[in-house]
């Protein structure tokens, strides 16, 4: 019997588990979006370099900053400076125990490393998980210069114990975040007997000799961690110890993310807020410029970014409160349209040159006022065992779409022109290639009861900095900010098929949305 052949939406969710999987960080979740980009034909820019030669209308380009925020967009070949840029606006980054720049720590005959809390976690999650360590480390290249290593390490070297029953028997778990939290990594003995060591003599002996007659301000890494951290540590960077120079590491669960529930209707994984959007995101802009002539009549943008720090507070310069949006925006604002003819001695061409520059000057701020942003961060499904948390009329649920998420006191930026975009959106969604669902995209709708405190997002922020209109939307999901969280497995298929249609239908829709 040939198998039943695998749907879009199953396909979806089981790419975007493979998505999760390679991204325990945010280095590596713009890791993981830049190989699909690059696979689609978008090309790399740099902030750094001038881009007035780069862009062409008709391209496809990517930028990052700090290795964990990128902005990638394609540029219609009817744009023109001022004209409208249709934005979808994500988060790389999810609450996590970070490596403390000193973790060398031991207690009671164990090893263990000292950690400080990144974002609002839900601590006592990660208590009696299989942990390891992902980041990025600076390393020299033998050519003197440093240069960024992503680190992966798969296998499970540390744990967070509970203290067992019978020695505690108080109703809460609430662990102190400074003095229980810290992870163990292993046995000061059997540590002793792999170097054959005393316990002052743990310094790696390759990192001690590259001291040698030199000054350094900060000291070695092997005395601020253990030193068979910093092993493995440069071990998954390819370099030597010595070549090491820094690095910033968080904890992660080694559990793989995977398809759960007992009609494989859920995903239950680590960091569904915010990957779920940064991957639906990434994948609605690709499949939305699939085509060759995808961008042959567009007169828009379309761009997405996916920024890190949101779970502290988007003010970094990665942040959404950064100026990396307005920046690229201010860039793309002022881009000449693709004519040509431009450089043409006819004197009609050169009134035409004389009027673009003239038009530059009000670029940027008529970009701002016709563009659109969708903040897309997940959104909160009805938990069974504690539905009197919502409110009555607003309890979105998995699988049933995207959650259009409003709040009275703009804890989320969504206002009724942005729901009539939307919807019109959502109608124009076609079916995937072998679904069996009709067209359309189901939306859902969320409001917070008013004894309840509220959540928000980018939306606020960006839509308060940049003057465009802005809905807050994303997917549904359980145990936001646990270490293992749950959502639905066809909601993603619905949040990257809603997306394509936004970009392909926004230019159409924009002027037809009369409000000033």
């Amino acid at each position: 019997m040939r198998p039943n052949p695998i749907s879009a939406a199953t396909a979806r969710a089981n790419d975007f588990i493979d998505f999760v999987n390679a991204s325990p960080t945010p280095y590596h979740a713009v890791h993981s979006a830049i190989q699909r980009l690059t696979k689609a034909g978008f090309r790399e820019i740099k902030e750094r370099d001038n881009w007035s030669s780069t862009l062409q209308p008709g391209g496809k380009y990517y930028l990052t900053r700090n290795g964990s925020s990128i902005v990638a967009f394609g540029i219609g070949k009817k744009w023109d400076s001022g004209n409208p840029i249709a934005m979808i606006g994500a988060h790389t980054d999810s609450p996590c125990l970070r490596v403390k720049p000193v973790s060398k720590k031991t207690g009671a005959g164990f090893l263990q490393v000292g950690v400080e809390t990144y974002g609002g976690g839900i601590w006592h999650t990660w208590f009696d998980r299989d942990l390891s360590i992902a980041g990025r480390a600076m390393v020299k290249d033998g050519k003197g210069n440093f240069v960024q290593k992503l680190v992966k390490v798969d296998r499970p070297i540390l744990r967070i114990p509970t203290l067992a029953i019978h020695l505690d028997r108080s109703s809460n778990f609430e662990p102190n975040k400074e003095t229980e939290l810290f992870p163990i990594a292993g046995l000061v003995a059997a540590e002793l007997n792999r170097t054959g060591s005393t316990e002052d003599q743990t310094i790696s002996a390759l990192e001690k000799s590259s001291l040698d007659d030199q000054f350094y301000p900060l000291k070695a890494l092997s005395d601020r961690h253990h030193p068979y951290v910093v092993q493995i540590i440069a071990e998954h960077a390819g370099v030597a110890v010595k070549d090491v120079e820094d690095f910033e590491m968080v904890l992660y669960d080694t559990q793989k993310s995977c398809i759960g529930g007992i009609n494989n209707e859920l995903i239950f994984s680590a960091r569904l807020d915010n990957l779920g959007m940064t991957y639906c995101s990434v994948e609605g802009l690709i499949e939305s410029l699939s085509s060759s002539s995808a961008l042959d009549e567009e007169s828009s943008i379309r761009l997405v970014t996916c920024f890190d720090h949101e779970e502290i507070g988007s003010t970094t310069a990665q942040g959404a409160a950064s100026n990396l949006l307005p920046a690229v925006l201010r860039r793309l604002s002022v881009l000449p349209p693709n004519d040509p003819g431009i450089d043409s001695p006819d004197s009609d061409k050169s009134y035409q040159r004389i009027s673009q520059e003239a038009n530059v000057e009000t670029a940027y701020e008529q970009t701002l006022a016709t563009s659109f942003l969708i903040s897309a961060d997940m959104a909160h499904s009805v938990n069974p065992n504690y539905t009197h948390k919502y409110e009555s009329d607003h309890r979105p649920e998995m699988n049933k779409g995207p959650v259009i998420k409003i709040n009275a006191n703009q804890r989320y930026a969504t206002s009724s022109p942005g729901i009539v975009l939307l919807q019109e959106v959502a109608r124009r969604v076609k079916p995937s290639k072998g679904s069996t669902t009709s067209a359309g995209v189901p939306l859902q709708l969320f409001v917070v009861r008013n004894d309840s405190s509220c959540g928000s997002t980018i939306g606020p922020m960006l839509a308060a900095a940049l003057g465009t209109r802005t809905l807050d939307l994303g997917n549904p999901q359980l145990s936001m900010h646990s270490i293992r969280e749950t959502g639905g497995a066809y909601d993603v298929e619905h949040s990257i098929r809603l997306f394509e249609s936004f970009f392909k239908h926004f230019s159409e829709l924009e002027s037809k949305i009369l409000v000033d």
